[in-house]
């Protein structure tokens, strides 16, 4: 994935050349996660190109205005779900990797046309699920991710790499899975990714943090529980409630599952008993989705309003605030992490949470950008540079757990946003 790039510098007298890596990648999405990725790429200097693209030119050129270096930054208009205009562009870039940043529903056309021209592709979330027609609280139907995961040996046959799910969760959750079995345990009996926060947003009744569509999505669909010798299997919307004590001062949140890629994935490279996803909702904030499903108001089916075709969804997150403009009246802190039981390498029963912490105010100060999408974009920063340097190497479909889990780690602690590790008393597993 290497572009080799020679400046020549020199005076009258004297000349020299020097040799950089160098990297160009195509953003497809330039809205909360999209902006992110951009400032924290700004400061890498792997990044010598970066192309943000987005269905509306105006936002991907305010992105670009912001960075104000025209020579590494530039905007571009794309229909995401269209896989001619994604080929078009991505012909006309030339790009070492595709970034796909948008919302899951466009993943299948970015993901087609990254394949279709050989480039590398990275999302942070899997192609979307259906639940089973006739026993959706028991059975999976359509799994998250089974488009993208059926097409693995095209890929690896073609030698390009698909390495999707790498955003925070999924993500940097699936590399912690994969640490805490090779580092710290020598038999896994349940990974459990536990999200939450104690984030704030001043002024407004009901304003969510991330993209309301994929949160709508995300929750409102069976959540997915993989046992081995039992396989995956659903449940109800926010069952199995439990309190769980996140660190650093955020405390007691109640946490319900919740449908997550890692249930897909971790089983696939990680030997363990138990795969499970929760998520930190408050009763609320429940009580709000549940509202949208029974007035149909999380559907994604148009309806006629006023001789306009319009998706219930589509309506609800355009009424509410843009997630990446609530930076500045947001306060609190954001928790990412896993949740992992089994046997010790001492051979003694342990419980361990590998957490990921991220202060709104630090990352509006420092890249003014708000905790939640910030927290997620500089997972794939992390990704592409290790790819780059061949530090991590695949070719298929695959996600974050099948890499090596000790590179990404100190990366992520270079980049000044290292992971925790909080040791949990047995006797509080599940």
């Amino acid at each position: 994935m290497r572009r080799i790039r020679e400046i020549f510098l020199g005076r009258s007298e004297m000349s020299f050349c020097v040799t950089l890596e160098c990297m160009r990648v195509l953003v497809v999405g330039s809205g909360g996660v999209g902006a992110a990725f951009a400032a924290i790429a700004q400061r890498r200097p792997v990044f010598t190109e970066v192309v943000m693209a987005d269905v509306a030119l105006e936002r991907a050129q305010a992105v670009t205005e912001r960075l104000s270096e025209p020579d590494r930054f530039s905007a571009e208009r794309v229909d995401a779900s269209s896989r001619a205009d994604l080929l078009e562009l991505i012909g006309a870039v030339k790009p070492d990797a595709v970034l796909n940043a948008c919302d899951p529903r466009f993943n299948e056309p970015i993901f087609d046309a990254a394949f279709q021209a050989q480039v590398t592709y990275l999302d942070m979330a899997m192609t979307l699920s259906h639940p089973h027609p006739e026993r959706p609280h028991e059975l999976p139907g359509t799994m998250l991710g089974e488009y993208q995961l059926a097409r693995h040996e095209a890929w690896a046959q073609a030698g390009v790499l698909a390495l999707v799910s790498m955003g925070v969760e999924p993500g940097l959750s699936d590399v912690f899975a994969r640490y805490a079995a090779e580092e710290l345990f020598s038999s896994v009996e349940e990974i459990g990714v536990r999200d939450g926060a104690d984030l704030v947003v001043e002024g407004y009744d009901f304003a969510p943090t991330f993209s309301i569509w994929t949160t709508i999505e995300e929750c409102l669909n069976p959540p997915l529980i993989w046992e081995r010798g039992r396989g995956f299997y659903t449940t109800p919307p926010f069952s199995e409630p439990e309190v769980f004590e996140f660190p650093e001062g955020i405390g007691p949140v109640e946490c319900v599952n919740v449908e997550h890629e890692e249930v897909v994935l971790i089983p696939r490279e990680v030997d363990c008993e138990r795969v499970t996803f929760k998520y930190g909702l408050g009763q609320e904030f429940i009580d709000v989705l549940r509202t949208l499903h029974k007035l149909g108001l999380d559907s994604t089916t148009p309806v006629s309003v006023r001789g306009q075709q319009v998706a219930p969804r589509d309506m609800v997150a355009a009424a509410l605030p843009d997630p990446a403009t609530l930076g500045e009246r947001m306060t609190g802190r954001t928790c990412a992490g896993t949740w992992v039981t089994g046997t010790g390498k001492d051979g003694q029963p342990r419980s361990t949470y590998l957490y990921h912490v991220v202060d709104n105010e630090q990352t509006m100060r420092e890249y003014a950008s708000q905790a939640v999408v910030w927290q997620t974009a500089i997972n794939p920063v992390v990704a592409l540079e290790l790819l780059d340097e061949g530090a991590w190497k695949g070719t298929g479909v695959l996600g974050p757990e099948a890499f090596p889990p000790v590179p990404f780690l100190e990366r992520l602690r270079e980049l000044g946003s290292p992971h925790g590790q909080l040791e949990l008393a047995v006797d509080d597993t599940r």
